[in-house]
């Protein structure tokens, strides 16, 4: 899901095959709609945000998993629509020492590379502005040097 084309380009070259960018009710009912009407059977919440996680939610099907990456901004779940959307919500801190051989691995032998997400380098002192650079969806990821 995404409004912005350097995001859905990366995407793309990373195997997407369909992007939403409609948000909100509108998103979930494009979802719904790219799958016969039952919801994604796998969503990653990334953004942290109440409409971004309810959107996850409801654009998963019953007995699909929603997870969510980092530490979520005052989200609060409706208890009852949670019990009846029968979505596995899982989320905590990701444990980096179990997969960190096997990604530097990919990564030596050239079969990804995680730095075509970093689209605007910065000094380190600028860190602040590469961070507003990624607020205001001017960068997909900053690379601060030194």
């Amino acid at each position: 899901m995404s409004r912005h084309a350097d995001r859905q380009a990366l995407a793309r070259e990373f195997g997407a095959t369909d992007i939403v960018e409609e948000r909100g009710d509108a998103g979930v009912a494009r979802i719904k709609e790219l799958t016969g009407g039952l919801g994604a059977h796998s969503v990653i919440e990334a953004v942290g945000t109440q409409e971004s996680m309810m959107q996850a939610i409801r654009s998963t099907r019953p007995g699909g998993h929603v997870g969510y990456v980092g530490v979520s901004h005052d989200v609060q779940l409706p208890g009852e629509e949670m019990f009846f959307s029968g979505v596995h919500l899982h989320g905590g801190p990701a444990p980096v020492r179990r997969f960190l051989p096997e990604l530097i691995q990919l990564i030596w032998d050239r079969k990804i590379d995680p730095g075509k997400v970093f689209d605007l380098t910065l000094p380190l002192e600028d860190a602040a502005e590469g961070y507003r650079a990624m607020d205001e969806r001017r960068a997909i990821k900053v690379l601060l040097q030194p």
